[in-house]
């Protein structure tokens, strides 16, 4: 980026975020691109721009990201995971001077797997502001595009994060993950994303996997498949084994119901009906109340219905 091209940049960040209130005294969490630096948003380059400091999870990258967009050298407060109780007490003396202070981590959301929540936690401790500057994140990057329609558990997320690195405590954190019906969002290193889908493909080769590799930046790639048959895919080149991996494993499909489980006929027409024209929660929860069956074996039918594409019309 040219020296005009920044200085633009930083006119268009002041006009654009200029008007809002930015007080001192206050701990900015600033998102930072994940990759493509085209993804930095004009309300963080502002805050980036008029804070007294910046705190950073690497002092080096974080000099390298500021000089790319052109903003002024800021004073580094190095906060990382091995001194950050300790580097929270120099923070909140900054906020306690006045400072308004930026917190970014290497790349993406502060905190969210990376170092920023004891952070966060001294300062609100100690009185003081916290104000998310929201923008890149991997993790929702990914869920965005897995195209996860399951609703076994309501439409919720876990996010993991990084799984222990190995023993014991890795597979029953991997068992959990695996036993819980919900959508899971786990990061992996490339040294160890071939064993973590091998331990999938075992623990859980029904459900669908969605493996977001790079994202945003140059050689990004994004399968989806059954988990099954993800060390099969990955193998069978080798560049899939390079880069930053975020691994979506969609929600576990409904158990099929037991025959005992049946609905009434007039409780499976009138969820049909209501299916037809209503989203599907609403759907379900009025035809608890008008047929008096369990809303637990309605929203298990309703989700059979969608997935088998069936439609009123035709049964009429």
């Amino acid at each position: 980026m040219s020296v005009i091209d920044a200085s633009l940049l930083r006119s268009a960040a002041a006009a654009a975020a200029g008007h809002q209130r930015h007080p001192g005294a206050t701990l900015y969490l600033v998102a930072t691109p994940i990759g493509n630096r085209a993804d930095i948003t004009l309300r963080a380059l502002h805050l980036l721009q008029r804070a007294d400091c910046v705190a950073c999870e690497d002092t080096r990258v974080t000099a390298q990201l500021l000089a790319h967009y052109g903003v002024a050298p800021k004073p580094l407060l190095a906060v990382h995971a091995h001194n950050e109780n300790e580097a929270a007490e120099r923070v909140c003396q900054r906020l306690a001077a006045g400072d308004a202070v930026a917190f970014v981590s290497d790349a993406g959301t502060p905190g969210v797997s990376d170092p920023g929540a004891r952070l966060v936690a001294a300062a609100v401790a100690a009185g003081f502001a916290v104000v998310p500057i929201p923008g890149p994140s991997s993790a929702l990057a990914a869920l965005s595009v897995a195209g996860d329609v399951g609703d076994a558990a309501g439409g919720a997320f876990v996010f993991q994060g990084f799984l222990p690195a190995k023993g014991a405590e890795r597979q029953a954190a991997l068992q959990a993950a695996c036993g819980d019906a919900r959508t899971q969002i786990l990061f992996e290193a490339p040294h160890r994303v071939r064993g973590l889908l091998q331990d999938l493909a075992a623990a859980a080769p029904q459900r669908r996997l969605t493996v977001a590799r790079e994202l945003t930046k140059q050689f990004e790639a994004v399968a989806t498949l059954a988990a099954a048959d993800a060390p099969a895919w990955l193998a069978a080149d080798a560049h899939r084994e390079r880069g930053e991996f975020v691994l979506v494993l969609h929600a576990a499909p409904p158990a099929p119901a037991a025959a005992g489980d049946a609905l009434p006929a007039a409780a499976e027409h009138c969820l049909a009906v209501l299916q037809r024209e209503l989203p599907l929660k609403q759907a379900v929860v009025l035809a608890a109340e008008i047929s008096g069956a369990p809303r637990k074996a309605l929203y298990q039918r309703a989700l059979q219905r969608r997935g088998e594409g069936r439609d009123i019309a035709a049964e009429d």
